[in-house]
C-alpha cells in the first residue's frame, strides 16, 4: 500500500480524501494557492506545498506545478478529487512517467469518456441507449443555429470537455442558441482550457439519475445503484439522492448493465458514474460518464457501507475488488443538499465573505439515522471568489426516505452560517415542498416551482402558531432575566406579566402564558393551547425547542422588540410586545426602501466580462446590457423595462462588489 499520496485539489473534497487516508494509514500531501493558504485542508494534511496564485489556472491546474509538489514530498500517488485536474488525461499520463500513481481511471479512459462527443460515439457501439443531437464540432454561433433548427428546440448546448454545469446552456430560440454557444465557449475555456462545443437534444421533463460504477484492473465491474439529481439549478446539481423514489428494480438493472458495459468497453477502473436522464416513461437515454469521484458519492456511502475513496486507492494500488455484485444491498435512504456559497433572495448569485459564524449540525451515526457533513471550511474563513461556490455537504441516512427527510430538515434548521449569502432557506424550503417529498420531481422543479426565484418559504398558519409561541416563551424568560438584573424582581415589583401580543408574518396572536419549572402552556386567543419548552438561555442563536412533542429549531436574532427567526426555510421577524407596546406599535409608519428602479446594480462580487450597451441607446426589455463573471460562471444581466442607458459607471475588466451601480437609466 501507498506510504503517503497527494491531494491535487482543495475545500471539502480534498478534506474528505484526507479522512480516508488518515483511517488506512496514509499520509497526506495538500497543495494550496495564495487563496487557500490558511485553509481547512492545508490545515488537515501532515505536509502541504504551495502552488501559485489565487486563480485556478496559475495554481490547481497548472500540471508542472502538481509534479512539482510530488517530486518535493516525494509522494506515490495522487488523488484528484474532482474539478480541476481529475478528467484531464495528460495529467493521468504526466503522473505515469514520474511513476507515480493515478487515483483514478486509465489515461485511455478519461480521454474517451471525458470528451462528450467521443463518449456518446462510444455508448452507442457498445449498445447504450443515447440522446439525439450533433456529434461534431461547431465553429461558430451561426452554425449553432442552423444546427439547433435542425434537432428542432429546446437544445442542450454543451462544452464537450465541460461538467459540473460549466459551460451548458438551453436554447428554446435561434436568439437563446447564438448567446448561449458563446456563454458556454467562454466558461468551457476559462473552466477546462478547452473551448469545444456540441448540441443534442434537451429532453423536456426529464429525471437525471445515474448509476455508481466500481472496477478494478481484474476484470471486474460492478454497480452500486443510482442516485437520483434532478434538482438542479443552471444544470448544477443542489439535491441528491440515493437509491432514486422513481426506479423500480428492473429499470435499476437495466441502467446499471449498461454502465458497466459502458465501462467495460473503454477499460474503466476505479470509480466513476454514467448519468442518464430518465422520460416519465423510465426509458433513459446516456447523458455522459464522469471518470472520477462524484460530488454526490456520500449517498452512495450511506447505503452501502462502501468507503469508495478506500477502493479507489486499493484499485489504483492494484488490488482486486473484494466486493461481487450481489454483495452489492442497497439498505435505508440517504440525501444530500449541497451547501452554496451563494444568495437566494439575489435570483442565486455567488457571495464571498468571511464566514462569521459557521456552526454545522454535529456529526451522529447510529443505526437509527446517520448526520454527515463533508466540508472544507470553517468559522472566520475567507469563501473566495476563485473558485466553486459549494461550501459543504449535508447529508442524513436513515432506513426510510421519510426519516431521511425529516432528519434533513432538522439539521439544516440546525446549521449556522453567517456572513455570506447561502442557500439554506432553499434548501430547507425544498425539503417541505409537496412535489419533492412526493418524489414526484424532474430536473426543472426549480424553474417550475420557483420561476420568479426564492423569496422565502410561505409556512402553514400552524407553523407560524409553533414560532410565535416559542418566541413568546423565549421573551418571558428574556425579561425575566433583565428584570432579575436589574434588581425590580427581588423588590417584589411585577414586571413581567404572562399577556403578550405576538405578530408574525402579518399575523396576529394575542396569547397568554402559563409558566411552570418543566416549559409553558402557551393559549392563543381562540383557546387552542401549545406546550413549549427548552433549555434554550438568551443569547443562544440557536433555539432548539420542543412544541408539543415535536422539535423546532430556530436561528434567532435579537431585534427591537422581538426576534429575526429563520428556520423551515422562512425569514421572518416576530415581535412580542405587552398589549399595550402592540397598540402603540400600529401606530407607527413603515419605513419604506430607497427607489433603485432607474440603477442596474451588481448583483454579487464579480469580474466586469462585458458592457453590451452605451449612453443614450433605447433597451427594450429582456435586452442583455453586461455580462458579469464570478466563481467561474458568467451572469448576464438584462434589462427588466423599456429605457434609455443615462450613464455607464462600469468598463470591461472592472471588479465590483454587491450593489455597485453599473448603468443608470433617464
Amino acid at each position: 500500500m501507498f506510504d503517503k499520496i497527494l491531494i491535487a485539489n482543495r475545500g471539502e473534497i480534498a478534506c474528505r480524501v484526507i479522512k480516508t487516508a488518515r483511517k488506512m494509514g496514509i499520509k497526506t500531501v495538500a497543495v494550496y494557492s495564495d487563496a487557500d493558504r490558511n485553509a481547512l485542508h492545508v490545515e488537515m494534511a501532515d505536509e502541504a506545498v504551495h502552488i501559485g496564485p489565487p486563480a485556478a489556472n496559475r495554481s490547481y491546474i497548472v500540471i508542472e506545478n502538481i509534479l512539482n509538489a510530488i517530486r518535493e514530498t516525494g509522494a506515490q500517488a495522487v488523488h484528484p478529487g474532482y474539478g480541476f485536474l481529475s478528467e484531464n488525461p495528460k495529467f493521468a499520463a504526466a503522473l505515469a512517467a514520474e511513476g507515480v500513481a493515478f487515483i483514478g481511471p486509465p489515461q485511455g479512459a478519461i480521454e474517451s469518456m471525458g470528451d462528450k462527443i467521443t463518449s456518446k460515439k462510444i455508448a452507442q457501439d457498445a449498445g447504450v441507449s443515447t440522446v439525439p443531437g450533433y456529434m461534431g464540432l461547431i465553429e461558430d454561433a451561426e452554425e449553432a443555429v442552423r444546427i439547433s433548427q435542425d434537432i428542432g428546440y429546446p437544445v442542450m448546448i454543451k462544452a464537450s470537455a465541460g461538467g459540473g454545469g460549466k459551460g451548458m446552456r438551453i436554447a428554446w430560440s435561434d436568439d437563446e442558441a447564438r448567446e448561449g454557444f458563446q456563454s458556454s465557449k467562454n466558461e468551457a475555456a476559462s473552466s477546462f482550457g478547452d473551448d469545444r462545443i456540441f448540441i443534442e437534444k434537451f429532453v423536456t421533463q426529464p429525471r437525471h439519475i445515474e448509476i455508481q460504477v466500481l472496477a478494478d484492473t481484474h476484470g471486474s465491474c460492478i454497480y452500486l445503484g443510482e442516485r437520483e439529481c434532478s434538482i438542479q439549478r443552471r444544470n448544477q446539481k443542489v439535491v441528491e439522492e440515493a437509491p432514486s423514489p422513481f426506479l423500480d428494480e428492473e429499470t435499476r438493472k437495466s441502467m446499471g448493465a449498461q454502465a458497466c458495459a459502458l465501462a467495460s468497453a473503454v477499460g474503466y477502473t476505479s470509480a466513476g458514474t454514467v448519468e442518464f436522464i430518465v422520460d416519465s416513461e423510465k426509458n433513459f437515454y446516456f447523458l455522459e460518464m464522469n471518470t472520477r469521484l462524484q460530488v454526490e458519492h456520500p449517498v452512495t456511502e450511506l447505503i452501502t457501507g462502501v468507503d469508495l475513496v478506500e477502493q479507489m486507492i486499493r484499485v489504483a494500488n492494484g488490488e482486486a475488488l473484494t466486493l461481487s455484485q450481489k454483495d452489492v444491498s442497497l439498505t435505508g435512504w440517504a440525501i444530500e443538499n449541497r451547501l452554496y456559497a451563494e444568495d437566494p433572495y439575489r435570483n442565486f448569485l455567488p457571495s464571498i465573505g468571511r464566514l462569521t459564524r459557521y456552526r454545522p449540525p454535529a456529526e451522529i451515526a447510529t443505526d437509527a439515522f446517520v448526520v454527515r457533513n463533508d466540508t472544507g471550511v470553517y468559522e472566520g474563513g475567507e469563501i473566495s471568489m476563485y473558485y466553486d461556490p459549494m461550501i459543504a455537504k449535508l447529508c442524513t441516512w436513515a432506513p426510510s426516505r421519510a426519516e431521511a427527510i425529516e432528519h434533513m430538515r432538522l439539521a439544516l434548521d440546525q446549521f449556522e452560517v453567517e456572513g455570506i449569502g447561502h442557500n439554506l432557506p432553499f434548501l430547507s424550503a425544498v425539503m417541505d415542498h409537496p412535489k419533492f417529498v412526493s418524489g414526484a420531481i424532474t430536473t426543472a422543479f426549480i424553474g417550475e416551482e420557483y420561476p420568479d426565484g426564492f423569496t422565502g418559504a410561505q409556512l402553514a398558519e400552524p407553523m407560524l402558531r409553533q414560532i410565535a409561541a416559542s418566541c413568546a416563551a423565549m421573551h418571558r424568560v428574556a425579561e425575566i432575566r433583565r428584570a432579575k438584573i436589574s434588581g425590580r424582581l427581588d423588590n417584589h415589583e411585577r414586571k413581567v406579566g404572562d399577556d403578550w401580543v405576538v405578530t408574525i408574518d402579518g399575523q396576529r396572536y394575542e396569547i397568554v402564558i402559563n409558566a411552570d419549572p418543566q416549559g409553558s402552556t402557551v393559549r392563543f386567543a381562540d383557546k387552542a393551547e401549545l406546550r413549549v419548552s427548552s433549555d434554550w438561555t438568551p443569547g443562544t442563536a440557536l433555539a432548539e425547542m420542543m412544541v408539543d412533542g415535536a422539535p423546532l429549531v430556530m436561528k434567532t436574532a435579537k431585534i427591537p422588540g422581538g426576534y429575526h427567526v429563520r428556520t423551515r426555510g422562512a425569514d421572518l421577524k416576530v415581535h412580542v410586545r405587552t398589549p399595550r407596546q402592540a397598540e402603540l406599535a400600529n401606530k407607527m409608519p413603515e419605513k419604506q426602501p430607497p427607489d433603485t428602479s432607474k440603477l442596474l446594480l451588481c448583483p454579487m462580487p464579480g469580474l466586469v466580462v462585458k458592457i453590451d450597451v452605451e449612453p443614450g441607446q433605447q433597451v427594450e426589455e429582456g435586452q442583455a446590457l453586461c455580462t458579469v463573471e464570478a466563481m467561474k460562471m458568467e451572469n448576464i444581466l438584462r434589462a427588466e423595462r423599456k429605457g434609455i442607458v443615462g450613464r455607464v459607471n462600469a468598463a470591461a475588466g472592472d471588479s465590483l462588489a454587491v450593489d455597485d451601480v453599473i448603468m443608470e437609466f433617464e
